[in-house]
């Protein structure tokens, strides 16, 4: 019995540990972060991208929008699509092959707009996201291929943003863009003209979630030339790079983390000096869950995707030959993303047990959920901030109001939640379920 409340004491140290390590790394990541950001919009406000792309030597680029069950959203989307500037831009929309590059499953047609000379409809059979990409993959000639989501919205001049960091650096082989969310947003003719919040509370809970991830996570990894993965909903991929690692992986779970590690892997392994970065300004706007069902069939999914992408490529851990992608990037989503779950889950449980049981007394308690709670509030509060300060996306007061409210609700009850959904999807990877459910779609706010 002593041995076991020695191991308890111990657990209970160890996960105090675990939040104020998580913790100080997005500390550290937001500082990182913002002086990128300031570096970024510093030499983005000096250059005039439209005469940089008319005068240089433009890549031609291919967007591919793999769509299924997309009627609430696809024709604003398909509005915004066609709307893009950019010198040399084709579009193919693949609803549901082997062509010639990547093993697809069959294509039933090819319909080419008479209105839009641009724009390809592939019809094929459904074979998930990742193989409908491939096959606009293989039917996509250009250079430069830009993989959305077909519920997501672009702003005009995206294109011309995240195809600035190939022409700037040859040696760039992916760029990811910064997600933003739609809901709330007035959308007219597949244009943003109106940002707003989400109307429900889950829903600004997100933006703030979806802040603190991608501006300033995903912004803070660039910097040190570690990403691990770009968003589904807006990327942009060197074709020869796609065609060299065999494409987007069919039966994956998550194909968007799975084809950056991949190219870790496959790629920067012959050449160090290979580049995936990020570009926080580029806005791509997309729709996300407002109910807790279909936020947590999204959640399974991206749990099962991350777990699946890391172990599949898992020789990266701790392996110097990719640099800090071996040394920090991986080791970081192996105990935080993939393990965290088991580790926030258990701890919370053993701590209100162990207080319960006289095992630790109130002050622990506080200091651990001071730790775990107050900790959290501040560093999701500096991610509205920072973006307040950079980007001013959300210029109204009341929007910053509702921002720092929603910044305290995230981590009054939501991360909790999260937390025992991601416990679920390891138990359920561990014991062979790929499934994650159904999510339900509905349509941009259309003025």
């Amino acid at each position: 019995m002593a041995n076991l409340i020695v191991f308890i004491r111990f657990y209970n140290y160890m996960i105090l540990g675990y939040f104020l390590a998580i913790c100080s790394i997005y500390l550290v990541l937001n500082i990182i972060s913002f002086k990128a950001i300031r570096k970024y919009t510093h030499k983005i406000t000096h250059i005039e991208l439209k005469n940089v792309f008319r005068f240089s030597n433009t890549k031609p680029i291919s967007l591919i929008a793999p769509a299924y069950n997309e009627g609430n959203t696809i024709i604003d989307s398909t509005k915004a699509f066609l709307q893009l500037e950019y010198p040399q831009f084709s579009m193919k929309k693949v609803y549901f092959g082997v062509i010639e590059n990547l093993n697809t499953k069959p294509l039933r047609g090819v319909y080419m707009s008479s209105k839009y000379p641009s724009l390809i409809v592939l019809d094929k059979e459904n074979g998930g996201k990742a193989d409908a990409t491939n096959a606009g993959i293989n039917i996509s000639k250009n250079p430069l291929i830009c993989v959305v989501d077909a519920d997501s919205i672009l702003e005009r001049d995206c294109l011309l943003k995240i195809a600035h960091p190939f022409m700037e650096n040859e040696n760039t082989i992916a760029v990811g863009g910064i997600v933003r969310i739609a809901n709330g947003c007035k959308v007219k003719q597949g244009r943003v003209l109106e940002i707003g919040l989400p109307k429900s509370w889950l829903g600004k809970i997100q933006v703030v979630e979806y802040l603190r991830a991608f501006l300033f996570g995903r912004t803070g990894f660039d910097s040190l030339n570690a990403m691990l993965i770009i968003s589904g909903a807006f990327g942009c991929f060197k074709r020869e790079a796609l065609i060299k690692v065999g494409g987007y992986k069919s039966d994956s779970l998550g194909e968007d983390m799975e084809i950056v590690v991949k190219m870790h892997e496959i790629i920067r392994k012959n050449n160090p000096k290979a580049r995936i970065t990020f570009v926080p300004d580029p806005i791509c706007w997309t729709l996300v869950p407002e109910n807790l069902p279909s936020l947590r069939s999204q959640r399974i999914r991206w749990q099962k995707g991350t777990v699946q992408s890391l172990g599949l490529h898992k020789k990266l851990f701790l392996n110097p030959k990719y640099s800090w992608v071996g040394l920090l990037a991986f080791p970081y989503f192996t105990i935080f993303e993939m393990f965290g779950p088991i580790i926030e889950f258990s701890g919370y449980v053993i701590v209100i047990l162990s207080y319960l049981l006289g095992i630790t007394d109130i002050s622990f308690v506080a200091i651990f959920f001071t730790v775990a709670v107050l900790y959290g509030i501040v560093l999701s509060v500096l991610s509205v901030i920072l973006e307040e300060m950079s980007f001013r996306k959300y210029p109204k007061v009341l929007h910053l109001f509702i921002l720092f409210c929603a910044s305290v609700l995230e981590n009054l009850g939501y991360r909790q939640l999260l937390t025992w959904w991601r416990f679920q999807a390891m138990v359920e990877y561990l014991f062979g379920a790929r499934s994650w459910g159904k999510m339900e779609k509905k349509g941009f706010t259309v003025l």
